[in-house]
């Protein structure tokens, strides 16, 4: 049975807040390993390819556990999930902290990957239960400006953390946040009421104040779900978006360093500059796609071939990068640039599978995309390490040939997307005809 309830904006902003912080502790936890690779390849006697494979391996059971999370929020509370996760968080910060060699610190990162992998999807999932679906582009880019804020703070902290108080004293401080969070969160989360959205059109202007579900077809089979075309291509897209995001935040600080040169603190500021960047394109175009829904765009305009254009936008500025002789700080700028463009996938996406598929499964579908899209995380910086030592750590072409890489994935799957992508056929097919008035 739905649940018919008023939209209250300011506990739906209250509760992005929140979300928005954790999402940043996430991301914080991610790029760590990142920021302290030098140092910590140095210490353990780890290798290029070494060193992907332990830094890819936070994503070996990220999708395992993503997938079950994420069918156990079709039917819990996601207050007492995200407050479960947090708390585990927080405790395994202080193993990689002690971890004496590559195989205990592989072992860290395999667990900690576990426990986090279902922060965004459930996430999402609770914050789609307090906006109507024309409201969520922006709440979701939101929270992931929080990952950017995390990955800000890791560049222009970590760095320094590092070399007054070494690399391991990272970890503690990561631990002590996550307590903090997880007091707040369990003296203001709360959770949403609001589980559906106006489709139709004379529903939008009531949207700011009542939100009007719209019935779902009966729950679909998931062989149905996960064989449709357009299903397989938000997945597919996610998996690039993934791919590049794994790039980033494994080999962007060592390519500062190794590839072009610079110092350690500033390589660490020229990593948050370019976080920084993908923060404003991220939330930038989230609000342009949730501008032309708004205006009148389908969602196939909005938020489909909005994603598509900019994803193959930032491949050329990615191969560019490998072809044209610039200097350091503008290699730095380009990337910037490219790395700007592809990220409003990971914001626009939920919001498009939402509409796709029944509300009921929605916490499961989003929790399977972002586990699918994950391996693409979990094996780019296994890529880039290979491709790293083959052609030497210290010349700044084997990184951009690695980017490259990904940048012609990029380009397959946005030419998939423009083809096969259509959410209005696959809300009719999926929901049924009731949902389609609209997209």
């Amino acid at each position: 049975m739905t649940i018919h309830t008023r939209y209250n904006p300011k506990s739906a902003w209250i509760m992005t807040a929140l979300l928005t912080g954790l999402a940043m502790i996430n991301f914080l936890d991610k790029i760590v390993i990142g920021m302290v690779a030098v140092p910590l390849t140095a210490e353990l006697h780890l290798s290029p390819a070494e060193f992907g494979f332990v830094a890819g391996s936070f994503f070996w059971l990220f999708s395992v556990s993503t997938i079950v999370v994420g069918f156990l929020a079709n039917r819990f509370p996601t207050r007492w999930i995200l407050l479960a996760m947090g708390v585990s968080w927080a405790v395994l910060q202080l193993p990689q902290a002690f971890a004496g060699s590559a195989v205990a610190l592989l072992a860290c990162r395999v667990v900690l990957g576990a426990a986090e992998g279902p922060s965004f999807p459930t996430s999402v999932h609770a914050i789609f239960k307090w906006f109507p679906d024309r409201h969520r582009n922006v709440p979701v880019a939101i929270i992931n400006q929080g990952a950017a804020m995390g990955m800000i703070l890791a560049g222009l902290a970590i760095p320094l953390i590092t070399k007054h108080w070494g690399w391991r004293t990272n970890f503690f401080l990561l631990a002590a946040i996550g307590v903090v969070w997880c007091v707040l969160w369990l003296c203001f989360g709360r959770e949403g009421t609001l589980d559906g959205a106006p489709r139709a059109a004379s529903a939008v202007a009531a949207s700011e104040a009542e939100a009007v579900d719209v019935p779902d077809a009966q729950r679909q089979p998931y062989f149905r779900l996960l064989t449709d075309r357009s299903i397989l291509c938000v997945f597919l897209l996610c998996f690039a978006a993934y791919w590049l995001l794994g790039q980033t935040i494994t080999w962007l600080p060592t390519w500062f360093e190794k590839g072009l040169g610079y110092g350690g603190v500033a390589a660490g500021r020229c990593f948050a500059l370019v976080i920084l960047a993908i923060s404003i394109g991220n939330i930038g175009l989230s609000w342009l796609s949730q501008r032309m829904l708004n205006g009148g765009a389908s969602s196939r305009q909005a938020r489909v071939q909005l994603i598509c254009v900019a994803m193959i936008a930032a491949a050329l500025l990615l191969i560019a990068l490998a072809m044209v002789d610039l200097s350091a700080a503008a290699k730095v700028v380009l990337y910037a640039v490219a790395s700007a463009l592809p990220a409003v996938c990971l914001s626009v996406t939920p919001a498009l599978l939402a509409e796709m598929v029944p509300t009921a499964q929605r916490a499961s579908m989003v929790a399977i995309n972002t586990a699918v899209a994950s391996l693409g995380a979990a094996i780019s910086p296994a890529v880039m390490g290979r491709i790293v030592q083959v052609y030497g750590s210290g010349t700044s072409h084997a990184y951009e040939i690695g980017f490259a890489v990904g940048a012609a994935l990029m380009i397959g799957v946005s030419l998939c997307a423009l083809r096969w992508l259509h959410p209005a056929r696959a809300q009719h097919t999926l929901k049924g005809s009731a949902a389609a008035v609209t997209a």
